[in-house]
């Protein structure tokens, strides 16, 4: 095959498992029981009209096996965190004592984990559609280069039937992050 299409597939090859990673990195945002700093990741703060992540505003802690600690970086700022919090999917409440807002990770109720699992559904879709729009996006590229005459009418054939078993193989990826997330929250 030529060049151009070795560099096609090897852009999404990289492009899809980056896919894969910002998925496998999404659902660690989802709680699974055990209280964990990246919980609070998809958390943004309304921090003087502009959303910042949590991240950047304080310090995040799991002090125990179910609390979370967050500590402000600013005072000022103490408000608007439980705000953001109270507001986000998380179903946690957060107290704070004037320095530190603490969260109580909750015994999870069977309805709680059947609604993460539909998160992590949602999320997993999310994941699926971005690697089969990378492969939209570079069957669209080998159709212009065979119409170009840059490639043959076999090459790009044989290239098609690559990209998708690149496709289905970074699906099957998702598909086994999915099932084991959806196993770790199901677990009592």
């Amino acid at each position: 095959m030529s060049e151009l299409i070795d560099e096609l597939l090897a852009d999404a090859r990289e492009r899809m498992a980056k896919s894969v990673e910002a998925t496998t990195h999404e659902f660690a945002t989802v709680r699974a029981g055990r209280a964990n700093p990246s919980l609070l990741d998809r958390v943004f703060v309304d921090y003087y009209g502009t959303p910042t992540p949590l991240k950047q505003l304080a310090t995040i802690h799991a002090a125990e096996a179910r609390l979370l600690t967050v500590q402000p970086f600013d005072a000022s700022s103490m408000k608007s965190i439980e705000k953001a919090i109270t507001d986000s999917d998380l179903g946690l409440t957060p107290s704070n004592d004037g320095k530190i807002i603490r969260l109580s990770i909750p015994e999870m109720t069977e309805e709680r984990r059947k609604e993460l699992v539909k998160v992590v559904h949602r999320l997993a879709e999310d994941g699926r559609v971005k690697i089969r729009n990378v492969r939209r996006e570079v069957m669209h590229d080998l159709r212009e280069l065979k119409d170009a005459g840059d490639v043959g009418a076999d090459d790009e054939h044989r290239a098609e039937g690559e990209l998708q078993k690149l496709t289905d193989a970074k699906v099957g990826e998702v598909d086994a992050v999915l099932k084991a997330k959806e196993e770790e929250i199901l677990e009592v």
